[in-house]
């Protein structure tokens, strides 16, 4: 056992689980700081809470008809899922309670309340040789959820606070959901003949894009800039507020549709932009990292997290 391995299990005499953080980042446990700074690393959560009660309540509003409803509450839900990002960032605490808290109102939002707009606004009236097939429909958006799911469960067990956070590992399910708000507002769900396999794409390609392992860029630097580049956010902000108040169903589609096809062409683009602009163009190699959260048992040894790079 190497001496790092003595050192966890001496202070797992005194505490049963330890957090760490493969880059070295500095964890603290919340029962060690005072009131206002817990009171200040919690204040995050509290837009997770409105990100998970929009998403319920898009579930409701799908279920009674009000498809568009259901859509704007999923992308209010977007919005509430990056201000809690945003405001972590800024008190400076990542708490594992907001992590595990922020990946069930996820699941919630974005994993459930699409697949329930996907089901009533087309899914359910899925038809082959005439004959509805309404079970093939729940079991597409079945699979959605299970993506999300899954994608969400990995991002939990790989997240770090201190790591590259400009790529996600997967689409992120925020935006396989607004590939679904976009597609609710362009067409009507009245699908027949091959049509139907429109929205069934529509369903599958997002999801498993959300379990792939194709890395998207997470556009960390617009919703949390740099001082000095602060004028990009804005910039972009203003542009797209102007889209979505002159044309919003084509500027719905044009940024959930091509942020999706971003990855795709990135992957086929690679090997060029790194040849143009040198490997900085380019994502890094990924890399396997361990659970954030190791339970320490005193009566084993404890081995350094391996390096697969």
């Amino acid at each position: 056992m190497d001496s790092r391995g003595d050192d966890l299990v001496a202070e797992a005499e005194a505490d049963d689980f330890k957090l760490v953080a493969p880059s070295g980042a500095l964890v603290v446990r919340p029962d060690r700081l005072d009131a206002r700074s817990r009171a200040r690393a919690m204040t995050p959560s509290a837009f997770t809470l409105a990100n998970m009660l929009l998403g319920f309540s898009s579930m409701r509003a799908a279920q009674d008809g009000r498809l568009h409803l259901a859509a704007i509450l999923i992308a209010v839900a977007i919005l509430f899922d990056i201000f809690d990002g945003a405001v972590a960032r800024a008190v400076g605490a990542i708490t594992p309670f907001g992590l595990q808290f922020d990946s069930l109102a996820d699941l919630i939002s974005f994993g459930i309340a699409p697949a329930t707009l996907l089901y009533s606004w087309s899914l359910s009236d899925l038809h082959i040789g005439g004959e509805r097939v309404h079970l093939l429909g729940w079991a597409i958006a079945g699979f959605w959820l299970a993506c999300a799911a899954f994608r969400l469960a990995r991002f939990n067990v790989t997240i770090d606070p201190a790591g590259d956070k400009r790529y996600f590992i997967g689409l992120a399910s925020p935006g396989a959901a607004g590939i679904v708000i976009a597609s609710v507002f362009a067409f009507t769900g009245d699908f027949t003949g091959w049509q139907q396999l429109f929205p069934v794409a529509i369903a599958i390609l997002p999801a498993a894009m959300m379990v792939s392992p194709f890395r998207f860029t997470s556009f960390r630097f617009i919703a949390s800039p740099r001082r000095d580049r602060v004028w990009v956010s804005v910039l972009v902000v203003a542009l797209l507020v102007a889209g979505l108040a002159v044309v919003p169903v084509a500027t719905g589609l044009v940024v959930a549709y091509g942020y999706f096809l971003v990855a795709p062409i990135g992957w086929l683009t690679r090997p060029l932009r790194r040849r143009l602009f040198g490997p900085d163009a380019v994502a890094p190699p990924r890399r396997n990292l361990p659970s954030v959260f190791f339970l320490v048992d005193p009566s084993a040894a404890v081995d350094e997290p391996s390096d697969p790079a």
